[in-house]
């Protein structure tokens, strides 16, 4: 009896391990990502694109933000080429060092005024790092955790590496909250705002020590022993499964550019257009992040339980219809409404984010999984997130009315409504090992009667 027991427990623990490895990790990336975010709005716009005046320098500090999204698809084909030759874990832990050594050096960086221009470059090659970084971590960690996954649970399993999205975000506006709250003004510009950026430090030791604990994914490994050799991923993935890259793509930027305004406009926008204190506009948006978690969690469940697709739909309904009505609410001013607001929204992006490792890793083969997750991903995220604090910027410029961003939100929502209703379920497909070659050239010896 305890020899068979043996065999579960080992699983359960090694379960246990990976779901905290993908978590931890991602909420490492996370708050990295977004402490930047966080600065973009708050303070670089001042301290490093100055010169540009108040507007062009707040327009130029979100580009600053959207331009490492250019970058993430670079940083998907490289980890998501390796990952399928050489193995999720390893590209889990270099991107976590890269990210966080990235974030690091952003805190000891000088500013403009301090150095000029040169400061402003370095700041963005920083940020590329970042993206460079971000676009191979999502892919390893989802796949991690999907496919450690009982069959029946992938969805739930899959939600872990999603929650570090909003539990990153969580930690990284906490933390900007309590700095902001016990400094003056001139403190926080003065070398406050480097705290976040240094803190990152601490997070990365602990996220390696985690990963480096987790096995490889039993999966890949045994992918590894059915070939003798590599096949080359990224020409079977265009090849054969450009449709499904196309269509992660499109399913992904709604939810990514609901949530980067969620990450990084919002709070700017009622301190600084509203007028409500920065202070109390991060503490709102802290809240309503954890909306957001508990609904990411919520919709990797509900997809075991009525299908991805499905739970996707009904996320994306929720977010096109309050894209609009929010604003009204947003621009009252008062807090609680504007965390109702917020709050709102969290549950059509926990609803269409907590399935999205599942349905992802469902729609490809094991030796080009984590190049095909990782590409439409990272591709998504150009079109979604990558500029959408500064399109809502230059919506508000232009027009001088908020709720014209929540048109734009709705439009591109409809686009990734339309793109997850034309993938097939996916729910409780095989994650099988065999890659559209291997499986085309059995059944040509078998028309050949061989």
């Amino acid at each position: 009896m305890a020899d068979n027991a043996r065999p579960t427990l080992d699983r359960r623990r090694e379960e246990r391990r990976v779901l905290a490895g993908t978590l931890v990790g991602t909420t490492i990336e996370w708050y990295d990502f977004f402490i930047y975010a966080q600065a973009a709005g708050l303070v670089f716009a001042s301290l490093y694109f100055a010169p540009l005046g108040e507007v062009g320098a707040q327009i130029a500090s979100w580009a600053s933000l959207g331009i490492s999204f250019l970058f993430r698809p670079l940083g998907a084909v490289v980890a998501g080429h390796l990952g399928d030759k050489l193995g999720r874990k390893r590209m889990l832990v270099f991107t976590l060092i890269l990210m966080g050594a990235a974030t690091a050096l952003i805190g000891v960086l000088p500013t403009y005024e301090q150095i000029g221009i040169g400061a402003t470059i370095m700041l963005v090659l920083l940020r590329v790092l970042q993206g460079f970084s971000a676009g191979g971590e999502w892919g390893g960690a989802a796949l991690m955790s999907v496919e450690h996954a009982p069959k029946n649970r992938r969805g739930f399993f899959g939600a872990y590496p999603q929650i570090g999205v909003p539990v990153g975000m969580i930690l990284a506006t906490a933390t900007m909250w309590v700095i902001t709250t016990s400094l003056t003004e001139e403190q926080f510009l003065a070398w406050g705002w480097r705290i976040p950026f240094l803190f990152s430090i601490v997070l990365i030791v602990v996220g390696y020590l985690i990963r480096r604990a987790v096995e490889e994914s039993p999966i890949f490994l045994e992918l590894q022993q059915r070939r003798a050799e590599s096949s080359a991923p990224l020409g079977t993935l265009f090849r054969h499964h450009g449709k499904n890259v196309a269509l992660t793509m499109l399913i992904f930027i709604a939810n990514n550019a609901a949530g980067y305004l969620l990450i990084a406009f919002f709070a700017t926008y009622v301190s600084t257009v509203v007028g409500m204190p920065r202070g109390d506009a991060l503490l709102m948006t802290t809240f309503s992040a954890f909306g957001w978690l508990i609904f990411t969690m919520l919709g990797g469940w509900v997809s075991d339980k009525i299908g991805r697709v499905r739970t996707f739909q009904i996320g994306y309904a929720i977010v096109g219809i309050w894209a609009v009505p929010m604003w009204f609410l947003i621009d009252t001013g008062d807090q609680f409404l504007f965390f109702i607001a917020l709050f709102v929204l969290t549950v059509g992006l926990g609803l269409s984010y907590g399935p999205q490792s599942a349905l992802y890793a469902e729609m490809f083969p094991a030796d080009v999984r984590y190049s095909g997750v990782s590409i439409g991903y990272a591709f998504g995220a150009i079109l979604g997130g990558a500029f959408a604090p500064l399109i809502a910027q230059l919506i508000l410029e232009r027009s001088g009315i908020s709720w014209h961003i929540g048109v734009y939100i709705l439009a591109i929502t409809v686009i990734s409504f339309v793109a997850v209703s034309v993938v097939k379920e996916t729910r409780g497909v095989p994650l099988d090992t065999q890659s559209v070659d291997v499986v085309a050239a059995r059944r040509a010896a078998k028309a050949r009667g061989l």
